[in-house]
């Protein structure tokens, strides 16, 4: 189930936030279980006992923590990561490492029958469990003696398809509030939130990316009939698509937090105003930054210990930021680009950028659109050697004249749309509440017109 589809909205999340709006403070986590469970099976049960399973042995670990002897704690986040670690690798990389094993060695082994579906949202709930797991044993947060508000955190229906990966030492005490957890003015505002999400979702996201569809897509035009501009005109779509797919949910997500009654972090502030690579990867998919941030390059020793082991620790986090997204070499080879370029602006650009005020942010739209090019290359229409070409050797093809007259006010609204315009019209806006209603129900029918007619198409993040 999608957030974007006519059974959520007209079915499952009406009914669910009834029912949870009037049971009593004391059963509201079970009744955010049993709808989070629903939500879960609701494409099917194939991995309901991997993810019970996870659940039931995080659960007694950190009670196990709590308890255990000094002699012995040592070992038990060994035994945390061989578990939870391990099954994400299992179902995510196994088959990856056995086909680069062959290639390197020639082993001749065979892969394994994993399936090409992933169970849902595992990236995002097992970091979600690690973050749990490393704030119990360096003793940042008690460990959750009530399996139902643990299974709550660990399965919690807005954070399952694509995060944002939030800790839980940040929802610890929203979880165990017993009264009054849900205001109206909490309800008003995730509403809000949620509408404005699923308009970037399938009014931006959804129309800018047919574009790249349209060259790349089964039936395209296909990458090498392109020209160079309507190359670079497509790789800025997936640009907008990506960022209004992945921002849409997010904000779906925590205004649907917010209905329930928890605040969670932003995810995304705005990216493609930054004037700097290091400025964008502080506003581009900030849970997942802040995780890596916490849990690997700051217990690595962080900036502390020099400036050679600095970079090499971000190395570490770059390597494993482009591993998380997926099993492919164009993901890793994203990841060590972005690398680069950050040890770059920290060695000495940095202060240059600082000092600009139009350059820069061409200097970061320019590398990030091209990154998203080494990203999107492990799709069958896109190898990244031919876009490459296409993008840097002027070449004749299809123009791009007839994709800028079908899908230029989208590009220039997805333009407008990822600048501070909209957020300080809206503000503006709040100061007259009959215009501001107007507006939010006729974006609301909008949204819903586009959901009835079109894709019910799930997030692109949920691939990785």
């Amino acid at each position: 189930m999608v957030f974007n589809s006519v059974v959520f909205l007209f079915c499952f999340l009406p009914l669910a936030l009834l029912i949870y709006y009037i049971t009593p403070g004391r059963a509201k986590n079970a009744v955010l279980l049993v709808e989070s469970l629903l939500f879960y099976c609701w494409t099917g049960v194939t991995f309901l006992p991997l993810i019970l399973c996870l659940i039931l042995f995080n659960y007694v670990w950190g009670l196990v923590t709590a308890s255990a002897r000094a002699r012995l704690r040592w070992l038990l986040p060994l035994i945390a990561v061989f578990v939870n670690l391990g099954v994400l690798v299992y179902f995510k990389y196994t088959n990856f490492l056995i086909e680069t094993l062959n290639r390197i060695a020639g082993l001749g082994l065979s892969s394994l029958d994993i399936g090409d579906v992933l169970p849902l949202g595992i990236s995002y709930y097992i970091f979600k469990i690690i973050s749990y797991e490393v704030d119990v044993y360096t003793n940042k947060v008690k460990p959750e003696k009530n399996p139902i508000t643990f299974a709550s955190y660990v399965l919690f229906f807005p954070q399952l398809i694509v995060g944002p990966i939030v800790k839980y030492r940040d929802m610890a005490e929203q979880f165990h509030k017993r009264s009054d957890r849900c205001h109206l003015a909490q309800i008003e505002q995730g509403a809000e939130l949620f509408v404005f999400g699923l308009a970037k979702k399938v009014i931006l996201a959804d129309s800018i990316g047919a574009l790249w569809t349209d060259i790349i897509g089964n039936g395209g035009i296909g990458l090498a009939n392109v020209s160079t501009p309507l190359a670079w005109l497509g790789i800025l779509a997936y640009s907008l698509q990506l960022y209004f797919d992945f921002a849409g949910y997010s904000e779906m997500s925590n205004g649907l937090a917010a209905m329930l009654g928890f605040e969670c972090p932003v995810n995304f502030d705005l990216p493609y105003i930054s004037g700097s690579i290091t400025e964008f990867w502080r506003r581009w998919h900030i849970s997942l930054s802040s995780w890596f941030r916490d849990y690997i390059y700051i217990p690595l020793g962080g900036n502390r210990k020099g400036k050679p082991r600095q970079l090499f620790n971000m190395l570490l986090v770059w390597a494993a930021t482009g591993i998380w997204h997926g099993a492919s070499w164009n993901f890793i080879c994203w990841g060590l680009y972005y690398f680069v370029l950050l040890t770059i602006e920290k060695l000495f650009l940095l202060k240059y950028l600082k000092k600009g005020r139009v350059w820069p942010h061409l200097y970061t739209l320019f590398l990030v659109v091209l990154g998203w090019g080494i990203f999107t290359a492990n799709q069958p229409g896109a190898p990244l050697g031919l876009l490459m070409q296409k993008l840097f050797v002027p070449q004749s093809g299809i123009s791009s004249i007839y994709y800028l007259r079908n899908y230029g006010v989208f590009l220039l609204l997805g333009c407008l749309c990822s600048s501070t315009v909209p957020r300080r019209l809206w503000h503006k806006i709040g100061r007259w509440m009959p215009l501001k209603v107007v507006l939010f129900a006729g974006l609301t029918v909008l949204c819903i017109a586009y959901v009835v007619a079109a894709t019910n198409s799930t997030a692109l993040y949920a691939n990785f």
